[in-house]
């Protein structure tokens, strides 16, 4: 399959893969190309945490159009620790905190064995829909297992260099704290005004990405980089106090008050702290590509300590990678995973269709933060995405546009599920709006809306029109749902002045021959041209756009009870025509 951009200049994603493919020959020849995202599934995995999964997925994409034999890991985090229980679950499910994800049960009501589990499947269903191929990789599985029994006992022995490597960065954070406090300034104050939303979701970020505030290793007995689970009470608060090289006896005790010793060279529950687990994993898997958030980016994080680690301890290298930003939500405060409610990207293909979603993280560089709209503004979203597709079909697309459209609508594998026959998607939701649903009267209006190239079912129009249905019945409040009269409001119409009294004469007059959604805009517009003793496609002047806008509302408030609602020329066609000459009193 050919690649989607020629112009590296102009497409990110074509930009890393150059890079990618040309580090991997320099590292590895000939082996397969390795991308790795990582999540870890302590709560709601969110639309933020996508983008660790999106941008390795497009470049390993882009390398794999291109020949490249490319293999997209992505390792579930599910060995780490129960940090806290989110908003909305049962309390007592403090009893599991500091136990691995896997071996807390899962929410009251859910089908599956563990949190872990709970939390991954509806990601892995999301993926499968946006069509992201990839190779899973449990953490659980791999320390039980004893896969890394080589790289724990390796770190062990290495561990006074591993200490002298954090121990580099715990001297610069004390440094860093000591001239904040001098200062006497917050850290955000140093860089300038930040949002406080962005300093809450880079905490939140951390709490979720395996970077949380857990012990790098340090006790009192000396350094360890290996943290055991109680074997009574499963939990990690356990403190090592000796380690013997040759017999690799590990002595350790919990605060559950148990005590033993384990033979590391047969123990198979525990793990490296995180700092020494992310780049022994780089090492181990042969990372070329691995993006990493905001949130490991600073001073002594994770990611720029294991550069350090995987280099002088493990004899590997660091991935290549952008640092990635935030997503937001329209109308919605940024997410954080461990507050549990947040959008994740099965809430969002429930509203919006697959290729919709990847064109959002795929037209925006790594380090460009953008919102995914929940609210009025999808249907603006939706508006551009039917702009492109436009301009992708008449061949005036530019370059960088083309490849961001190109990667949203299909993979290396093949096109992605699209709507056949694509209709407005505000247009869409303003008559599931009036409709409720109903199958029959949806149909007759969606033909109704082009008849020189009419729906032949519903089916033609889905799976965009299901996701509109879906944004009407679960994102928009019930005080802004539009419900059409029953009954003409006779008051209303008694007391309307001969001015009015014509302008609805006029529109009556033209349903019939207007009865499409082009013809009832120009209908709509006209009347009050017409009135004004002007043609109807003459351009409006500040004087006609009251008059037009002194129209609307008064149809608004004979439709619909309100000043404002749906476009008008698809309310019109969503009440229909004989109705429509019963509420405006023909």
């Amino acid at each position: 399959m050919p690649t989607v951009a020629q112009s590296t200049e102009a497409d990110w994603v074509s930009r890393f893969a150059d890079e990618v493919i040309a580090e991997a020959e320099r590292r590895a020849p000939g082996k397969p190309i390795v991308c790795a995202s990582g999540l870890s599934p302590s709560g709601p995995i969110h639309l933020g945490n996508l983008r660790e999964v999106m941008t390795p997925h497009l470049v390993a994409d882009e390398i794999r159009r291109r020949g490249h034999d490319c293999v997209h890991i992505l390792s579930w985090d599910d060995y780490d620790r129960f940090r806290k229980v989110p908003a909305g679950v049962d309390p007592s499910w403090s009893e599991h905190i500091g136990k691995p994800l896997t071996s807390v049960p899962a929410p009251p009501g859910s089908p599956y064995a563990s949190w872990a589990e709970h939390f991954k499947a509806p990601m892995i269903k999301a993926l499968d829909e946006l069509g992201i191929e990839f190779h899973g990789i449990s953490q659980t599985e791999q320390y039980t297992s004893g896969a890394y029994r080589e790289q724990i006992l390796f770190a062990m022995r290495e561990r006074a260099r591993i200490d002298a490597v954090l121990d580099r960065y715990r001297t610069k954070d004390k440094d860093k704290d000591k001239a904040k406090g001098a200062q006497g300034k917050k850290p955000q104050q140093q860089k300038g005004k930040v949002d406080e939303a962005d300093a809450a979701a880079a905490e939140a970020a951390a709490e979720g990405s395996g970077a949380a505030s857990e012990d790098d290793g340090t006790a009192a007995a000396g350094y360890f980089p290996y943290k055991p689970y109680c074997s009574v009470c499963d939990r990690d608060l356990t403190t090592v106090t000796a380690y013997d090289e040759e017999t690799t006896e590990l002595s350790y005790t919990c605060q559950c008050g148990h005590s033993e010793t384990v033979r590391l060279s047969e123990h198979n529950r525990g793990k490296l702290v995180w700092k020494v687990d992310w780049p022994m994993r780089w090492a181990y898997e042969g990372v070329v590509f691995e993006p990493s958030g905001v949130d490991h980016s600073s001073p002594g994080s994770s990611y720029v300590v294991g550069g350090q680690i995987v280099k002088e301890v493990f004899g590997g290298e660091q991935p290549i990678g952008p640092m990635y930003a935030f997503v937001g939500i329209s109308g919605m405060a940024k997410m954080s995973s461990s507050k549990g409610g947040v959008p994740t990207p099965a809430d969002a293909l429930e509203i919006m269709e697959a290729p919709l979603l990847r064109w959002l993280y795929a037209r925006r560089k790594p380090n460009q933060s953008f919102k995914i709209a929940f609210d009025q503004e999808i249907q603006r979203l939706y508006d551009e995405w039917d702009a492109l597709n436009r301009k992708v079909g008449d061949e005036s697309v530019q370059p960088a546009d083309a490849a961001a459209y190109s990667r949203a609508v299909r993979t290396a594998a093949g096109e992605l599920p699209r709507t056949p026959h694509p209709l407005p998607y505000r247009t869409l939701a303003s008559v599931v709006d009036i409709t409720t649903g109903h199958d029959e009267q949806t149909l007759r209006i969606l033909r109704d809306l082009d008849p020189e190239n009419p729906v032949g079912s519903l089916d033609d129009a889905r799976p965009r029109l299901d996701r509109a249905e879906r944004w009407i019945t679960t994102q928009v409040p019930a005080e802004q749902r539009t419900r059409v009269r029953d009954e003409p409001d006779t008051e209303a119409l008694s007391a309307l002045g001969d001015t009015e009294r014509e302008s609805l004469r006029l529109l009556l007059d033209g349903l019939d021959e207007h009865w499409s959604l082009d013809g009832l805009t120009t209908l709509v517009y006209g009347v009050p041209k017409v009135q004004a003793g002007l043609e109807p496609d003459a351009k409006p002047t500040p004087e006609l756009k009251v008059a037009q806008r002194s129209f609307f509302a008064l149809l608004y408030q004979l439709l619909v009870g309100r000043d404002t609602g749906p476009r008008l020329p698809t309310l019109l066609l969503a009440v229909g025509a004989d109705r429509v000459r019963k509420l405006l009193g023909a």
